[in-house]
């Protein structure tokens, strides 16, 4: 049986070289002499609409496109995914984040079981938990009711729950503001030593959130929170671990010998990848925050993108779209980098959740076979809050030697419910913010053509533009919104990985490091400074010889 062709070889992809080529010295504001391209190069689905017609893109582009991806079968490749096929080919198991999302009523079988009503007990248990902290039920050793919760976890155990929370504060109910929600991740321990300065024992519950329950940076932050309260309990540790802590993890086994109750445990499935995981019980903090019905309101809308993503035609389908803009940006166009850039500071960590979530996925110098690939893949990948990017990068955006696409995101709507003294104030600061971002994308896409005599200024006030970018429209943040951005993303991604034939859901790239850090500790507690590189022996000596002065 011989092999499939390699992409490169595909007609649809040799002939988007050729549109590529034929586009480098055509600039975007030649493209809008079309009076209809904004009506042909914008799309919406429920509360979101994406608007690329800023891309560096025509339509015979964009049909190509569409052909490039029928040519890799990306139709089948989505009902693969959502149908729980082996599409993590290198791990041998499916990649059932959608079906986090499935209502109750639903049912997909996996090998000849139906992991709905898996999934649906384990939100039950979590809706539990929940209830019980919210009505002061579930208490500390000492009979005080659990003030703050500190979620222990790193990667996708701890960036996703974070960024929600974050971007959700203002739908907390009133239970929910009751109780502080804390995120740990960093190994060095920095964040851990202040939180437990300022925090009671007595009142502090935490979570260990680890898949496998054997992340080294977890379970040393989880040991520290334990000595933190055996010391005040006087080391009765069966007490604290039946009051204080709760784990999330596929490894029961692991949690049970670690001294986590069984009743303080919630099941994942080794079918849940990190950086798709905040469906799950992983986030429990969501939950925590914004209760039940907010956490469900977001499984809604990261359902309705699913449902949008497996049904619409690929000209109107969003994550297609943007998975394939993607594609012609760093593959075709050459442009290595993208900006991720939110009007709204409520998606502060937004930029950083995409980051892990598209670079651990797609960033990949081999194909599904093992191959070495002969184009460029998924592009460097960063962001922050428009208004402080502004006084930040935006002067390597507009004037740089490099193309970067950029991603604008913002909410239509805001404060439009507030009433009282500072209402009008907000409004206006919220105007502000969707005009910054609707300027700067024309600055990028134009340059100084926009402005009048703008071609005259000296050089060093030039704005080349020719900036790619597309931006997203949110009718309003809510949890609902952001589920349904968030699986956007999520789509985009696999879109990427079929195009570029590469296995998003494994990441072999991150075990060697831990692998060598082991053995790198173990010379550090040794005090052993050779058997390594060079660069590496010097370095150890150079710690422990600090290490030994300071002692």
């Amino acid at each position: 049986m011989s092999e499939p062709l390699s992409r490169t070889q595909l007609p649809a992809w040799q002939q988007l070289n050729l549109l590529a080529h034929s586009m480098q010295n055509l600039h975007l504001r030649q493209l809008w002499t079309d009076p209809l391209r904004a009506e042909r190069f914008s799309c919406r689905a429920g509360p979101l609409l994406l608007d690329f017609g800023k891309q560096r893109m025509t339509a015979e582009v964009l049909a190509g496109l569409v052909k490039l991806a029928d040519d890799c079968k990306l139709g089948q490749a989505i009902r693969d995914l959502v149908g729980g096929a082996t599409v993590n080919n290198t791990e041998s198991r499916p990649a059932l984040h959608t079906a986090l999302r499935l209502p109750v009523e639903a049912s997909l079988k996996v090998d000849g079981q139906d992991v709905v009503p898996l999934i649906h007990t384990s939100l039950n248990h979590m809706r539990d938990i929940v209830g019980r902290i919210h009505s002061k039920q579930w208490r500390g050793y000492s009979g005080k009711a659990i003030k703050d919760v500190i979620n222990i976890g790193v990667g996708g155990s701890d960036l996703g729950p974070f960024m929600a929370c974050k971007a959700l504060g203002e739908f907390i109910p009133e239970q929910g503001r009751q109780l502080n929600v804390h995120f740990v991740s960093s190994i060095d321990g920095t964040q851990i030593a202040d939180l437990l300065g300022n925090l009671q024992p007595e009142t502090t519950l935490f979570i260990i959130s680890s898949k496998s329950f054997t992340t080294v940076d977890t379970l040393s932050n989880a040991r520290t929170a334990l000595q933190w309260l055996l010391a005040d309990v006087g080391g009765d540790a069966e007490l604290v671990l039946r009051h204080h802590f709760i784990g999330v993890s596929s490894r029961a086994d692991r949690m049970s010998a670690w001294g986590i109750p069984e009743a303080n445990q919630i099941n994942l499935w080794e079918w849940v990848g990190g950086r798709f995981s905040l469906w799950s019980a992983i986030g429990l903090p969501i939950a925590l925050t914004l209760g039940m019905a907010g956490f469900e309101e977001m499984l809604a809308g990261a359902h309705f993108m699913d449902r949008h993503f497996q049904e619409a035609e690929p000209t109107a389908n969003l994550p297609v779209l943007l998975g394939l803009i993607g594609v012609w940006n760093a593959t075709f166009l050459d442009i290595r980098a993208h900006a991720v850039l939110p009007y709204d500071g409520r998606l502060k960590f937004f930029p950083s959740y995409l980051s892990q979530l598209e670079m651990e996925s797609n960033g990949k110098s081999v194909n599904r076979l093992g191959h070495s690939f002969d184009y460029a893949t998924c592009p460097v990948l960063w962001g922050e809050v428009g208004p402080n990017a502004q006084h930040a990068f935006y002067q390597l955006l507009h004037q740089g030697t490099q193309a970067v696409s950029c991603d604008f995101i913002a909410p239509v709507q805001r404060y439009h419910e507030r009433e009282g003294e500072g209402s009008t104030e907000l409004l206006v600061q919220h105007r502000l913010a969707l005009a910054n971002c609707l300027a700067q994308s024309r600055v990028l896409m134009l340059g100084d053509s926009c402005v009048a005599d703008g071609e005259n200024a000296p050089g060093f006030r030039r704005y080349r533009g020719n900036q790619p970018s597309s931006t997203i429209l949110l009718d309003e943040l809510t949890p609902y919104s952001l589920g349904a951005l968030v699986a956007l993303y999520e789509h985009k991604v696999y879109v990427m990985s079929v195009i570029w034939d590469i296995n998003p859901f494994d990441q072999w790239g991150v075990e060697l490091g831990k692998q060598i850090a082991d053995t790198t500790f173990q010379a550090l507690s040794d005090g052993h400074c050779e058997g390594f590189d060079g660069s590496t022996n010097h370095l150890l000596a150079a710690i422990v010889r600090g290490g030994e002065e300071l002692s």
